[in-house]
């Protein structure tokens, strides 16, 4: 799908704040609401918005820590490979996951209560599946910035 600037400036906008109005995000964009919230279904069912979503504070759901955890699995098989992404996806503790290059296969985003609800994740988690070489965690200790938004030069 090719984007013009308004879908950029529309992009941009609803990146920082999507609960901004039509009427809101028209004046911004140079559109009338009726003409914006066009564009948005259109960016939406072309999948250039994947999701409206709010982000939640770990500390306010008593979720205050972070791990990043870095996996390498036994064989680098396709049906491995494929069976480790469903078993990641069904997993809520999990917060995000990719599949990289290097030294690992995978790194994930990992939300826990505190260290012992921790240890009893990566007891189920990782020691209960085979194909796990071996996992190394880092712990947050100050989470910077947490972003979904893109870059989008307008």
């Amino acid at each position: 799908m090719d984007l013009d600037r308004i879908d950029r400036k529309i992009l941009n906008a609803v990146q920082r704040n999507n609960r901004l109005s039509t009427e809101e995000l028209g004046e911004l964009a140079g559109l009338s609401a009726t003409a914006c919230q066009r564009r948005l279904k259109r960016l939406r069912d072309a999948g250039v918005i994947l999701a409206d979503v709010a982000v939640v504070s770990p500390e306010a759901v008593g979720r205050p820590m972070l791990m990043l955890v870095s996996i390498s699995l036994e064989r680098d098989r396709s049906d491995i490979i494929d069976r480790f992404k469903q078993t990641i996806r069904r997993t809520p503790e999990i917060m995000s996951a990719y599949y990289v290059t290097g030294e690992a296969d995978f790194i994930l985003t990992v939300s826990a209560r505190d260290m012992a609800e921790y240890e009893a994740f990566t007891r189920r988690f990782f020691y209960e599946q085979p194909e796990v070489k071996i996992f190394k965690t880092t712990v947050v200790m100050d989470r910077i910035k947490a972003s979904f938004s893109l870059p989008i030069d307008e």
